[in-house]
């Protein structure tokens, strides 16, 4: 009961931590922008409005406060996310190698040690170490159990691991999907800015003598913006892949414990 509400407890507060990491993420951008960016110091004569940028600071002030602001929001919610799911990931590992854990279990499990593996289960501990605890609980109570044939035996300990791992895997994979979208948002929202600075840049061109100053603003607007999409969409892809991977990995050694556990039965009983 104590781990189902420490499930429970896990899952709702990562149900809401997306949605409060991209509010921050926001409030965050456009203060970053308006109060650190926007800093007179970082333009010639204090001027934020038509003084030339002292440095890289005021020069991404220019790229505007439709599009720059929200581009930090997206990188600061990459950041935020991947931190999140770094920890949990890392907690739902276990405390030691994964690999390890499973082929210590076969060898028990080869000598019938139950109540040890089981108490090896709870020093490992993690996501893995939960649904081969599960399976071994349902394992001694089937191997008790004088009512049920053979196969009622076994698709109940095959029922009793797929439970144990569909209430896993939606925690390792939670908030993954922020970060799929994000890789693809930010892309697109310094697309936009890029295009907005473009105008800008080929509308201080029309005049009869171009307006330079709007010109390389306009310039600056759209490189600006275009780097800092790149740059968060780039980092999304990195972290949803090496996450992916990750849980990848720790999917195929839930499956490879649980074939263990069920062919141990069918040999053993």
């Amino acid at each position: 009961m104590t781990n189902n509400n420490n499930e429970s407890g896990n899952n709702a507060w990562m149900a809401y931590f997306s949605g409060l990491a991209i509010l921050f993420a926001i409030a965050a951008g456009y203060s970053i922008y308006i109060f650190f960016l926007g800093n007179p110091a970082n333009f010639e004569d204090g001027d934020v409005a038509k003084g030339h940028p002292l440095g890289l600071l005021g020069i991404i002030y220019r790229g505007g406060i439709a599009i720059v602001p929200l581009l930090i929001a997206v990188n600061i919610t990459v950041i935020l996310v991947s931190i999140e799911r770094f920890i949990t990931l890392s907690a739902a590992s276990g405390r030691g190698n994964a690999t390890a854990f499973v082929h210590k279990m076969r060898a028990m499990l080869e000598q019938n040690n139950l109540d040890d593996a089981i108490a090896a289960c709870d020093q490992q501990r993690g996501s893995l170490a939960n649904v081969v605890r599960a399976g071994l609980v349902k394992y001694q109570m089937m191997a008790k159990d004088s009512e049920m044939d053979k196969e009622q035996k076994l698709e109940a300990l095959k029922k009793e691991l797929e439970e144990a791992t569909s209430l896993e895997l939606p925690m390792l994979s939670k908030n993954l999907p922020v970060l799929s979208t994000t890789a693809s948002i930010s892309t697109l929202i310094g697309l936009i800015g890029t295009v907005l600075g473009m105008i800008r840049s080929f509308a201080a061109m029309s005049q009869g003598a171009p307006d330079t100053a709007e010109l390389s603003t306009g310039i600056s607007e759209a490189l600006i913006n275009t780097a800092f999409g790149i740059t968060g969409s780039t980092i999304a892809i990195i972290a949803f892949s090496f996450f992916s991977t990750k849980i990848d990995a720790m999917t195929y050694g839930i499956d490879e414990a649980s074939f263990t556990i069920v062919q141990d039965f069918a040999s053993n009983n």
